[in-house]
């Protein structure tokens, strides 16, 4: 099984990446942690390219959370057997980031790399409810969705998540 998870930053992409690698005992990569080395020192894009890559070759089932269209991500999305969006509204989002902030303040998540302490900005703020929702970046969700559409789920909110979970397999 290989999945895709992409969607808006503070939706529960890593969250639930994590959830379904543990389901399905697979590997999980968190895009996040392949952008950034250790304190928040952004890699160079050849470095990032190959990272995925080698991560795409090696493992013959997988779960990958994040969008970073410059990653792979036609590629991602050929190869997975299901695409899970997370559309979530911003609000939502917003209120998911603070809830984390709040429980990982000053210390890093899992999901990203050493050193990458949590943190909550006005520039990270921006992002999640205005930048990060741009006409272009909805319409690369769209595209990818009528591209993909028998594998592509797009989910909106906590209770279709709690819907779509609840109908996949427990094992592969």
């Amino acid at each position: 099984m290989k999945i895709s998870i992409l969607g808006y930053s503070g939706a529960g992409k890593s969250t639930l990446a994590r959830q379904l690698g543990e389901l399905y005992n697979i590997p999980v990569l968190h895009l996040d942690t392949v952008q950034y080395k250790p304190d928040w020192q952004e890699r160079e894009r050849p470095e990032k390219e190959q990272i995925v890559a080698d991560f795409l070759d090696k493992n013959t089932s997988w779960v990958i959370d994040g969008t970073y269209s410059g990653l792979h991500f036609k590629r991602r999305l050929e190869e997975s057997d299901l695409i899970i969006m997370l559309l979530f509204n911003r609000f939502v989002c917003f209120g998911r980031v603070l809830k984390r902030y709040r429980s990982f303040k000053g210390s890093t998540r899992p999901d990203m790399a050493d050193g990458c302490a949590e943190k909550l900005d006005r520039e990270f703020a921006r992002w999640v409810l205005f930048d990060g929702r741009t006409a272009k970046r909805r319409e690369k969700f769209k595209r990818a969705a009528l591209e993909f559409p028998e594998k592509t789920a797009v989910i909106k909110n906590k209770r279709q998540l709690k819907k779509f979970l609840k109908e996949l397999p427990d094992h592969l």
